[in-house]
């Protein structure tokens, strides 16, 4: 549930309207294998080489659940490509970073088409979002945010139903990681 104010700062620390208006901007060397990983992820094609983004203690939070480690990722995005077997990305845009954002955060605004059906002319939902990556010194990602039309959810500092919100995405993403495999669709042998 997101922030009611329009002006409440997302992830990257500036507001839906900062965000949105960033110009794009080409990667660095470091963030190629970053940006395939994310794309992978967002396309349900997941391996295991795409989770070698992410710093084994990672957390990975958007408004369905709080992901906290590499396992609990993992079952958050294989269990995104089996109840979406077909994504598509119309639109990825890796954003310049103002002076008041640190070069160790990613951004990148996006937009998802999801399928319930992979040969389905037209998608079941196709969702806009701002991806926040923070990354450590070794190029991991150590915190993915992914924020729908680049607005801040809810959490505890926003008082009982924040905090509410919280603990239910919480229990979420471990209740997921009880019945999703650990091993990528992709690879999956039939």
């Amino acid at each position: 549930m997101p922030v009611s104010d329009p002006n409440a700062t997302n992830a990257s620390g500036l507001s839906a309207n900062e965000t949105k208006n960033l110009k794009e901007r080409s990667p660095e060397p470091h963030e190629e294998k970053i940006l395939q990983g994310i794309k992978e992820l967002y396309t349900s094609k997941p391996t295991d080489r795409t989770y070698e983004i992410y710093a084994p203690e990672a957390v990975f939070h958007d408004p369905i659940g709080i992901a906290e480690g590499i396992k609990s990722i993992r079952a958050q995005f294989n269990g995104l490509a089996k109840l979406f077997p077909r994504a598509d990305i119309p639109s990825f845009r890796l954003l310049e970073n103002p002076p008041s954002v640190p070069k160790s955060k990613i951004l990148i605004d996006q937009d998802v088409s999801y399928y319930r059906d992979p040969n389905a002319s037209s998608p079941t939902k196709t969702v806009n979002s701002l991806l926040t990556l923070e990354t450590n010194d070794q190029h991991q990602v150590v915190r993915h945010t992914e924020e729908w039309d680049h607005h801040r959810e809810t959490s505890r500092e926003d008082g009982f139903f924040g905090m509410l919100n919280e603990q239910r995405k919480k229990f979420t993403a471990n209740f997921t990681g009880m019945f999703i495999s650990q091993e990528p669709p992709a690879q999956k042998k039939d």
